[in-house]
């Protein structure tokens, strides 16, 4: 028998799951977890880091299109490579033989072994089960009538496809439902946890430029490896997105046909999102993104947002009929407004300095102003944090409002159960924000007509979410009630 042997380095926080696969090493019954999230943000890697090297460590991994014949073969040359006295085995024909197989194998080394910790690890479920492979049905025999009983196995099934995994896994009806110890989605990193990862890639970075890579990587951690020491944020972002070999050029296709079977909707869908800056009510994207209102298309909405996609708001004080849809994902943003539509360009390298000349442009503004706005609505933590009600209930919302005599939007709402609403303004700028007499004016406008439409009569507190902070001068302290800068969003 041959256990594979693999030091691999720090892992940064990812505190929550390591907590919980520390319990499941010192538990005493066999234990079923599923780990769930987007490409690229380190599942596998995490997954090996905590389990390699505590036991027998079996590891297959499903590959895309590939034929069952092809999986099973993959499967066949990891079990011979870890069970050496199975060499001589033909390649299983079926999941419910590679499963039998694999069973055996563990029965032997309980008895000789009985304290072995066993680790089985499924990566990729959705492309080891396939629609006509029947790998499911022979994992729900093999689990409920076999691994079970086994109190020292862990099976550690991982997908990124997360609807997927949501779908036939953690809320499934049949053989395995109840079955799993724990679900665990795991997230891109948020800003403090991405200042982290550069910090130990040896990239020390003011926290301005840690948000602009923010801005373009979402905090995806492989993303987060091609920013090189020594080179500029600028310079970076050119190589990755604007070079025809770029990383981050190429990955927009692969990104989306690895986690979804037909992505041409789901492009659709997000392609007509990246138009409209607010989000758009389910009807309007749809009829924008040249789609037909029916049970696909809400299937794939909810793919989208069960991988972080898109993010479901509502309007304050309206039904939850009237709630909009907004992109939410940092990468497929940048790439949709900024790398796509210069596509020829790039593939040509007809212009190698497009993103310096870019930088400050009103096309630039407008995108680091919405860049920022999601920032902010993926820290809600963080404000509440900072406005010193974290453990107070909250609800969270944007408002707007349309007239003859004009309208208005609120960026963030926060309402609150102790009967306060804090009406959240959020400016990106390079510098200290200052607040002009015309500006004060429109800020008391919105919260007028905010009181007005919505007839509240809870306190209302303009709140400013700036990177620098706001001057004080007597605009300030006319209309706003406190501010937080980029430090509160990293405190998290």
């Amino acid at each position: 028998m041959i256990m594979r042997a693999n030091s691999l380095p720090y892992v940064v926080d990812r505190n929550t799951e390591i907590v919980i696969f520390e319990q499941l090493l010192q538990s005493k019954k066999a234990e079923f977890v599923a780990v769930y999230g987007r490409r690229r943000i380190g599942k596998t890697y995490l997954i090996n880091h905590c389990f390699q090297n505590r036991g027998l460590y079996f590891e297959v991994t499903g590959s895309k299109k590939a034929s069952l014949q092809q999986q099973l073969f993959h499967f066949h040359s990891e079990f011979t490579a870890l069970f050496s006295d199975a060499h001589y085995l033909a390649c299983p024909t079926d999941w419910s033989e590679a499963f039998n197989r694999l069973k055996d194998q563990i029965e032997q080394i309980e008895q000789i072994q009985p304290t072995q910790k066993i680790i089985i690890f499924l990566d990729e479920l959705p492309w080891l089960a396939t629609a006509r492979s029947e790998f499911l049905p022979a994992l729900e025999y093999y689990w409920n009538r076999h691994f079970s009983r086994m109190p020292n196995l862990i099976l550690i099934v991982c997908g990124s496809a997360a609807s997927w995994m949501l779908n036939k896994i953690v809320n499934n009806k049949e053989g395995l439902y109840g079955r799993l110890s724990y679900s665990l989605p795991m997230q891109p990193f948020l800003l403090a946890t991405t200042e982290k990862f550069l910090i130990s890639q040896n990239i020390l970075l003011p926290r301005k430029q840690v948000v602009e890579i923010f801005m373009v990587t979402g905090g995806v951690a492989k993303y987060l490896t091609y920013f090189e020491r020594g080179k500029s944020i600028a310079q970076s972002i050119s190589a990755l997105f604007f070079m025809p070999h770029g990383q981050l050029f190429l990955e927009f296709q692969r990104l989306f046909q690895s986690l979804f079977d037909s992505s041409e909707k789901h492009i659709a869908l997000i392609r007509a999102l990246s138009k409209k800056r607010y989000g758009l009510k389910q009807a309007d994207l749809i009829a924008l993104a040249g789609l037909t209102q029916n049970g696909k298309v809400t299937e794939v909405l909810s793919e989208l947002e069960a991988s972080g996609f898109i993010l479901i708001t509502h309007e304050f004080g309206k039904q939850k009929r009237e709630r909009k849809i907004r992109l939410i994902d940092e990468y497929t943003y940048f790439y949709l407004i900024w790398v796509e539509p210069n596509s020829s360009s790039i593939i040509n390298n007809t212009n190698i300095d497009y993103w310096q000349q870019q930088q400050h442009s009103s096309a630039w503004q407008a995108w680091v102003g919405y860049a920022f706005e999601n920032i902010c609505l993926k820290h809600i933590k963080s404000i509440k944090r900072a406005l010193g009600i974290a453990g107070v209930n909250t609800t969270e919302s944007h408002w707007s409002h349309q007239s003859e005599a004009g309208g208005a939007e609120i960026d963030l709402v926060i309402e609150r159960a102790d009967n306060v609403i804090h009406l959240c303004e959020i400016k990106f700028s390079d510098s200290e924000y200052t607040i002009t007499k015309n500006y004060a004016e429109k800020l008391q406008h919105k919260i007028d007509l905010f009181r007005q439409v919505t007839r509240t009569r809870k306190a209302l507190c303009l709140t400013m979410i700036t990177p620098y902070g706001v001057k004080m001068n007597p605009y300030y302290t006319q209309v706003v009630t406190q501010q937080l800068t980029l430090e509160d969003l990293f405190d998290g």
